[in-house]
């Protein structure tokens, strides 16, 4: 058993990215700092337990919702779920054949 947080450090290093959208598990100093540093947009809710506030962007926080919706999605249709593919390319595929018949709906 490991926080979400063990693995961040490695995927924020080489990183370039305008922005993180992120759960209050991930409301941590070390990596908002790191963040931050590399002039990225921070929208992690704060945990109400946190002494020095920050600005939080709401509006922007609300498209994390959307992002988790479509994997619901796309986790229903079970070749997905089960990664029943036998290549990696393969599962590509399918992923870009779900994605547009959730599109068509």
């Amino acid at each position: 058993q490991h926080y979400d947080t063990v693995g961040v450090a490695p995927l924020l290093e080489p990183a370039d990215f305008k922005g993180i959208l992120a759960d209050k598990a991930f409301d941590i100093h070390w990596i908002v700092d790191a963040i931050r540093a590399q002039g990225a947009c921070v929208a992690i809710p704060q945990r109400k337990n946190r002494l020095d506030r920050r600005p939080f962007d709401g509006a922007l926080f609300k498209a994390r919702h959307l992002i988790e919706n479509f994997f619901c999605k796309l986790k229903e249709f079970k070749r997905i779920a089960m990664r029943s593919e036998k290549t990696d390319r393969s599962f590509e595929a399918m992923i870009y054949l779900v994605g547009a018949i959730i599109n068509s709906r």
